[in-house]
């Protein structure tokens, strides 16, 4: 792969998040609640360890809500009306995003609730 080709992709990779950002309010919110759980990353001083974790579930929540848009797009080109196969695929890609977004709520309050806790104990 030459140089000119490998910026091409990275061009084409940026210009499908940015039009998942634009046409999806979804992934717009999910783009605001994983920055300022970056805010807290870097506030509670989490280990190394913890950040992982963080990083790893915000990737993957952001990814497979990429992953939703798509098979939504490409469910509508295949057939454009509504039927009961495609509303059954979209409703099995919410449940994907909707699952790993909880299980990151989940993982994250686990994380930061002992942060939280001694940041409270510290300002009484």
């Amino acid at each position: 792969m030459n140089f000119l080709r490998l910026i091409k992709s990275f061009k084409e990779a940026i210009q499908g998040v940015a039009y998942v950002f634009k046409h999806e309010q979804n992934f717009r919110i999910q783009v605001v609640i994983s920055l300022l759980v970056l805010i807290f990353v870097w506030f509670f001083e989490l280990s190394k360890a913890e950040m992982i974790v963080i990083f790893l579930l915000i990737i993957l929540v952001l990814i497979l809500e990429l992953l939703n848009s798509a098979v939504e797009k490409l469910s509508d080109v295949l057939k454009p009306r509504l039927s009961l196969q495609i509303g059954v695929v979209k409703d099995i890609m919410a449940g994907m995003v909707f699952l790993s977004s909880l299980g990151a709520v989940v993982i994250g309050l686990i994380i930061f609730w002992p942060h939280l806790f001694e940041f409270i104990e510290r300002i009484w």
